[in-house]
């Protein structure tokens, strides 16, 4: 059975006394949701610490190159978050042409039996047909279908939609005055790719690559570089440079609006949004842990809140394009921008904690190649971080206990650590040590 979401309710003292009691107000923390592009990823982003993650089958969730779930794997995948207390949400948002309408029907008829806590949707004939196929499942709007007022999230209100993700390009007080005069849930992203096409509606990647970035095809032309081409000069381009690596006129840093949770918390948001099944599980699991203990400490202290260096710090490790708050403040100027192609990167994965043996030591899955003479951290939740060097590296089997100095991707290793760790911590290093 689906579990309902249980919204972390922080109880904190209110400067008014009486002779029996101390008031308290509550603070409703919103629920933090995560990208999960394969079992591996869901199980990082639950380990830790989101509420919910979405995920999509093989086809139809307009992440079709991810790894994405069969539906055994649906299956797995829904009785595992459930088994956590946790919800997961089925995305099946594409914009699906008439050849597509039987077999989303097949799909969403294969899957009706497995208890999603909702369907993500944004075309609305996929919307009446999981209606007819599945009454009883909540339905929330993707931010495909770009809503970006309070009478269109009314209106979606009344065709049956329990929760909106409203369109990136709303400012906070639009997102505010949304959220009190629709009366419905409200859902943004936080975190991860900007597109510059309104919430992802592109045209660039079917023209150019015929690959359909509305049915999960997207082949991110965006973040390609481009010259001038003059109409009777044919073949000869000429470069707009910005730096020497060319121009990316179409390039959107990333949105992070890790600074701003006090004020979208404040504006009654239900649901911070984490882009990104296409990323690694370290990008996912870096961005879930810090976003986890900020709103945590929110919740327990919301007065003395205050966002850490080391909150930024762990958020610049991952792959990334830069930083920008996006719209929320308005209409952003140059400073969204990213003027270069390659992605922002300090650290990089090497291993994750696949067993930890009733000794003690740690089971590495190692993957990607790391010597003894590596000094990685350990990262585990709640911001838990621990550095530590390699060595010694046992291979990892029946009865083996051989030093080894290299190992492998895929190989198994085993370390006797100073310091506690769970199941899916990961290990990462600086990168070109």
């Amino acid at each position: 059975m689906a579990f309902p979401y249980q919204a972390r309710i922080w109880y904190i003292p209110f400067p008014v006394r009486d002779k029996f009691n101390v008031r308290k107000r509550q603070v409703k923390i919103p629920e933090l949701l995560a990208p999960a592009g394969n079992m591996e990823k869901l199980k990082m982003a639950l380990h830790y610490g989101a509420d919910a993650v979405y995920l999509g089958g093989e086809e139809f969730s307009l992440r079709n190159l991810a790894d994405n779930f069969s539906i055994d794997g649906l299956a797995e995948a829904v009785q595992y978050v459930h088994d956590m207390k946790k919800k997961v949400y089925l995305a099946t948002n594409i914009f699906p042409h008439n050849a597509d309408i039987e077999r989303i029907h097949d799909f969403l008829r294969e899957v009706a039996a497995l208890p999603f806590d909702a369907y993500i949707v944004s075309d609305p004939g996929v919307m009446e047909m999981a209606r007819e196929i599945s009454p009883e499942r909540e339905l929330h709007l993707s931010t495909q279908a770009n809503t970006t007022n309070w009478r269109s999230a009314l209106f979606w209100r009344r065709q049956g939609v329990c929760r909106v993700n409203l369109a990136r390009e709303m400012t906070l007080s639009e997102l505010r005055d949304t959220r009190e005069k629709a009366g419905i849930e409200v859902e943004i992203f936080v975190h991860g790719a900007m597109c510059i096409s309104y919430s992802g509606r592109c045209l660039l990647s079917g023209v150019m690559a015929g690959r359909d970035a509305n049915r999960g095809e997207c082949a991110h032309p965006c973040r390609w570089g481009y010259a001038i081409v003059e109409e009777k000069r044919p073949g000869q381009y000429f470069p707009v440079v910005e730096d020497e690596r060319g121009t990316f006129i179409f390039n959107s840093k990333d949105l992070c609006l890790l600074d701003s949770l006090p004020e979208l918390i404040e504006a009654g948001v239900d649901s911070l949004k984490i882009e990104g099944r296409m990323k690694g599980i370290h990008y996912v699991a870096s961005v879930v842990r810090v976003y986890r203990e900020a709103l945590d400490c929110y919740g327990a202290d919301p007065e003395g809140f205050a966002i850490k260096d080391a909150w930024r710090s762990e958020l610049g490790k991952i792959s990334h394009r830069g930083y920008t708050s996006g719209f929320l403040f308005g209409q952003p100027g140059g400073e969204a921008h990213e003027a270069a192609t390659g992605y922002l990167r300090s650290h990089e994965l090497v291993g994750v904690v696949a067993e930890v043996l009733e000794n003690g030591e740690a089971v590495v899955e190692v993957r990607n190649r790391v010597t003894s003479d590596d000094v990685v951290e350990f990262i585990g939740r709640g911001m838990s971080t621990h550095v530590a060097p390699m060595a010694p590296m046992f291979a990892h089997g029946k009865g083996e206990s051989t030093l080894v100095s290299v190992a492998h991707p895929n190989q198994l290793v085993r370390m006797r650590l100073p310091f506690a760790v769970e199941r899916f911590d990961l290990l990462r290093r600086e990168k070109n040590c």
